[in-house]
């Protein structure tokens, strides 16, 4: 891990994802604006790491949570409100539809490059729509 990595304080101009691998260290796409930055989770934290753990990283690294765990879609436990923006990337067992879910979530990422965008709010991408939930 970077030693300087959990340190980083964003403008709130720029976005800052945080992302499960999807592809071995490589991010599952190249994000364009300048101004966005990307920390893969296994730069910040153990892979196994408890959802707990990963939420609370993403908080402290002022990053929005991408994620292809359900569980982060829960607004039961992980209301919104509580967080800088959590977005679940909704697979339902099809990995066939990643690419479109990619493209989707990319083009969402690129038209809304503002942190204070994402505060507050689940964003549940599908491969057809983009939802949110505050």
């Amino acid at each position: 891990m970077p030693a300087n990595l959990l340190n980083l304080r964003l403008s709130s101009d720029g976005l800052a994802v945080f992302w499960p691998t999807i592809a071995p260290r490589t991010p599952p796409f190249k994000l364009t604006r300048s101004s966005a930055r990307s920390f893969p989770l296994e730069d910040v934290l153990p892979v196994e790491s408890s959802d707990a753990i990963v939420l609370a990283t993403a908080q402290k690294i002022d990053a929005v949570l991408i994620s292809l765990d359900g569980d982060f879609a829960d607004i039961i436990n992980y209301p919104p409100k509580d967080f800088k923006g959590i977005i679940a990337l909704q697979m339902r067992n099809h990995p066939e539809i990643l690419p479109r879910l990619l493209a989707r979530l990319k083009a969402y990422l690129e038209s809304q490059p503002a942190m204070e965008h994402y505060r507050g709010k689940l964003i549940v991408v599908e491969a057809d729509r983009v939802r949110i939930r505050q």
